[in-house]
């Protein structure tokens, strides 16, 4: 009577243990996957430093007896900028308009600096070397060649 009781315990716990089986083994292997890394963060943007403000001064009239003497200290290469520049500020803004996202941010700063420093009277070593800085390894237009 020993072996009916356990062939009789044995057709009853066999399909309950399957049964709880199959569900816990699909639970267990679908909370195994992997998950996808997350995408990468934007870069952040550079953030425009503001240029010190212009301080004008007052020259004072003086003699005219000093006025030769002024002029021979005055360094050669100084003053207005070449004509170019101010067009290469414009191309620079012009290409800003229609260059992708991180390239015309850099574009647009790119032709703030250059406003300003043909404003300041800089020279055309001083303007294309400020505008290549700010532009970070962007395309210079033409007109800044």
């Amino acid at each position: 009577m020993k072996k009916a009781s356990e062939s009789a315990a044995r057709t009853l716990v066999t399909p309950i243990l399957l049964g709880l089986f199959v569900p816990v083994s699909f639970a267990l292997y679908a909370g195994c996957k992997k998950d996808e890394p997350p995408p990468p963060l934007p870069s952040a943007a550079p953030a425009a430093t503001p240029s010190a403000p212009v301080v004008m001064e007052v020259e004072d009239a003086g003699d005219d007896g000093d006025a030769g003497d002024a002029d021979a200290d005055a360094k050669v290469g100084k003053g207005v900028p070449a004509a170019s520049l101010k067009a290469c500020c414009a191309a620079l803004a012009q290409n800003a308009a229609s260059a992708p996202p991180p390239t015309s941010l850099y574009m647009m700063q790119a032709a703030a600096a250059c406003n300003a420093a043909v404003a300041q009277g800089k020279d055309k070593a001083s303007v294309t070397g400020i505008v290549s800085g700010a532009l970070k390894g962007a395309g210079m237009p033409a007109a800044c060649r």
